[in-house]
């Protein structure tokens, strides 16, 4: 048995020359939470341990558009997303509409663990994590000089952003793992759009629409424009081509991004894992923040 373990870090317009001075930066990060998962893999660990460790680093980390540094909405707040998924059972928990909480994607899992429901959102997601003992953080935990900057530059134009489609690159952030036990899992996580409003929830803590895990087909985890990825239920769509077509994953995955996605005139790409442990990273915009990491290899990362 072989382990697979994929990350991204948001897929969109990316200029070659905008991103120059921080290219370093954005592949240490996505090489980093592919060691921190991939630890995890390499003793015999759960893919679902594996994609939630490897978010978590990328959570942290501030050059992503998920949990520290996350965009900004109209108001000036922060509201996470985030979703988890494991193949075998096809058990998962999500969280939309999060705040102070540095890390959605452990609420998300704990949302799987002790939770009878699928999805929470907002208050009732805030009250859920705090009777769990995850501890509460101000909103100044979330904030960067570079997410102000970016969110007055979206008020005076009256826009909303696709982060990765701004002038500074930070993006959402997903993994997917199999593990040597032959089990999938996939997980997403995001602060959402540059000045959203009215709380909007996209794609990254829906299930089947930005993240999938069926132990009978693939792992999937999505990045880019969120509406057009719920419209089309990507993820989902890439299991069931597998599942119910007959398709290689590589098919499946080209087809729902250039295809479904891409006749919407939407952009974005995603990570995918299936159950032998081929994997595939498709999209159809400039460059995807990306990487993967096999048994007795070295982790790869890449942006175009």
């Amino acid at each position: 048995m072989k382990y697979v373990l994929l990350v991204h870090g948001g897929a969109g317009a990316i200029n070659r020359k905008m991103i120059s001075s921080k290219r370093d930066a954005y592949l240490n990060g996505l090489e980093s939470a592919l060691r921190a998962g991939g630890r995890i893999l390499e003793k015999g660990g759960s893919a679902l341990d594996a994609v939630e460790k490897a978010v978590i680093d990328l959570e942290n980390n501030p050059i992503f558009n998920a949990g520290k540094g996350s965009v900004l909405t109209h108001d000036g707040e922060v509201e996470l997303d985030a979703s988890i998924m494991e193949g075998k059972g096809r058990q998962a928990g999500a969280v939309c509409g999060l705040r102070n909480i540095t890390n959605p994607i452990s609420a998300a899992r704990c949302v799987l663990q002790e939770s009878e429901h699928v999805l929470l959102s907002a208050k009732g997601a805030l009250r859920f994590a705090n009777a769990m003992g995850f501890e509460q953080v101000t909103d100044g935990y979330f904030f960067t000089e570079e997410r102000k900057a970016q969110l007055e530059k979206a008020l005076k134009t009256d826009r909303v952003f696709l982060d990765h489609d701004s002038d500074e690159k930070h993006g959402t952030v997903g993994a997917v793992a199999l593990d040597l036990e032959g089990n999938l899992a996939a997980a997403t996580s995001t602060g959402g759009l540059t000045n959203k409003k009215w709380g909007r929830v996209g794609d990254s803590p829906l299930i089947g629409a930005g993240t999938w895990a069926d132990n009978r087909s693939c792992a999937v985890s999505c990045t880019g424009y969120g509406e057009a990825f719920i419209r089309c239920l990507t993820a989902y769509e890439v299991g069931a081509r597998i599942l119910f077509g007959g398709s290689s994953l590589e098919k499946a995955g080209d087809a729902a991004i250039h295809q479904s996605i891409g006749e919407l005139g939407a952009t974005g790409g995603l990570i995918a894992v299936d159950r032998m442990g081929n994997y595939h990273m498709p999209f159809n915009s400039a460059g995807m923040f990306r990487g993967v990491l096999m048994k007795g290899r070295e982790p790869e990362v890449r942006i175009f």
